[in-house]
């Protein structure tokens, strides 16, 4: 048995054919919907980057009790654990925030492991003599324009002069990595290999031959790329707001384009007699929808919580070209690949395996529960999404862990002099964690106030309704949600729950 993740990040579900887009060009995309299980309803749960992939290692939900942070040593890692029983796991990627310290214990869980470098801002190469020109921003909001000589924008500037041709960029690199493992190991067996590439997150760096399959007309500032949107409100022009949505379209067509070289070695060495493979991202990304751009500021919309993702189970190649509806999440793909193997689930895994979702659409779950640390909690039946903020946001919130780092720092002394000790929690096997007080982490919701959705009539959720039927359901099942997930008690009074 051999398992494949081809994951991506920041990959908007809105922008691919088999997700309905029509002006993006996705054949590959196409022609794995043609091979796989196609979910309709899959949904984070933390937000975002390495939350979300804390969750896809231990299959519980991270943002209750922590906000971006490594691996703790009480944690169950998924591909330690098939390791651990003979399955030889290895990693590529490019997504440089496992090389920070906020994500410095996930890659050493695998067997083996490669990178490659130079995304968004990552402290790559050294160029001390150049001079970044601020007139020729990446974006054409002035607040993107940062003149610090360290800052990411100007290390992304350095970054893109050695990747001037396909061959160099870092998607291109990662991709050629992993392809190179699957032709090396193809014949081998009990082998899982997770080729991760951070595109298509900001920036939305492409060369010249993606852009053109995008023409457009943008009358801004011609030496900007204006492909590197803030988390703010969306108040450029419509023309503007379009060109970012090409480079955004090229950079997903590049993706596609790389997808279909793992589908190639598929079909070459006709490893779907016995390869798992799975395509899926960690959250979605908001391109001038609802006002807005990016993510972490603004209320989980569901151009930002409601994600791809494809399956393929070679013990059920007759379900191929299918659809499901039943709701999954990030929590459900460790105990997936724990099952397909062979391997026992730890009892800490809230999450399900999605072996009969994928043969029957076998329902595991009524709601999905999403958020960030701190901001509200969001809960959807698939039809309603309801976004609870706290009715009480004066009640403190705190980071209980045993890994005090948040993205690209330590704890501070000073954050750490209020820390105390708490637990243990069901999860933590029996060790007691720090318990310190929260920092601003990526922005509090709760200022939106709650708000409540129907999918069905307002697709688009522009329009939040009152119905104290459903919303009473929605507060039950996510007090039953902390519950299960063994929440901080504060939460409970921070949302009157």
């Amino acid at each position: 048995m051999k398992a494949i993740m081809v994951m991506y990040d920041s990959l908007n579900r809105a922008m691919l054919g088999p997700y309905g887009c029509n002006w993006t060009l996705t054949p590959n995309f196409r022609r794995l919907a043609e091979r796989t299980v196609t979910f309709d309803n899959c949904y984070v749960c933390s937000l975002p980057c390495m939350p979300a992939r804390r969750e896809l290692h231990t299959g519980r939900c991270n943002f209750l009790h922590r906000s971006w942070g490594p691996l703790e040593p009480f944690d169950d890692s998924m591909p330690e654990l098939l390791k651990r029983a003979g399955v030889y796991t290895h990693l590529v990627s490019d997504h440089q925030h496992y090389w920070e310290d906020g994500g410095a214990t996930y890659h050493t869980r695998y067997s083996s492991w490669e990178i490659s470098r130079g995304q968004e801002g990552d402290p790559w190469k050294a160029e001390l003599g150049y001079r970044y020109d601020k007139s020729s921003s990446v974006f054409s909001n002035p607040g993107r324009i940062v003149p610090e000589p360290c800052s990411s924008v100007i290390q992304d500037a350095v970054n893109r002069r050695y990747m001037d041709s396909e061959e160099k960029t870092s998607q291109a690199v990662t991709f050629a990595a992993g392809t190179e493992f699957i032709r090396k190991n193809h014949s081998e067996d009990n082998w899982f290999l997770q080729l991760e590439t951070f595109d298509p997150h900001e920036p939305f760096y492409t060369l010249e031959a993606d852009r053109a399959l995008y023409p457009h007309t943008f009358t801004g500032d011609a030496a900007a790329e204006c492909d590197w949107p803030p988390y703010s409100r969306s108040e450029e022009d419509e023309q503007t707001v379009n060109h970012v949505r090409c480079n955004y379209a090229a950079l997903v067509t590049k993706c596609d384009r790389y997808l279909g070289k793992v589908l190639d070695l598929m079909d070459e060495y006709d490893l779907w007699r016995d390869t798992m493979l799975i395509v899926n991202t960690d959250h979605g990304f908001l391109l001038g929808e609802h006002g807005w751009w990016g993510k972490t500021v603004m209320p989980v919309y569901d151009e930002i919580a409601h994600i791809p993702l494809f399956i393929y189970d070679p013990r059920q190649p007759e379900c191929a070209g299918e659809r499901r509806k039943s709701i999954v999440q990030t929590v459900d793909l460790a105990p997936t690949l724990l099952e397909y193997f062979g391997v026992n689930i730890p009892q800490d895994m809230r999450g399900k395996p999605l072996r009969d979702t994928v043969a029957c659409d076998a329902r595991i779950r009524d709601t999905a529960v999403f958020g960030y640390h701190t901001s509200q909690l969001d809960i959807t039946d698939g039809r309603y999404v309801y976004m609870l903020s706290a009715a009480h946001p004066e009640e403190p919130t705190y980071e209980y862990t045993l890994m005090p780092t948040h993205m690209r720092r330590m704890f501070s002394p000073d954050e750490l002099k209020s820390a105390e000790l708490s637990g243990p929690f069901d999860f933590t096997k029996g060790c007691r964690v720090l318990k310190v007080p929260t920092a601003d982490f990526m922005g509090d919701t709760t200022s939106f106030g709650t708000m409540l959705f129907d999918l069905e009539a307002d697709p688009k959720q522009e329009r939040p309704y009152r119905d104290s039927a459903q919303e009473l359901y929605f507060r039950q099942k996510l007090r039953e949600f902390l519950i299960d997930n063994d929440a901080p008690p504060e939460l409970y009074k921070r949302f009157d729950l």
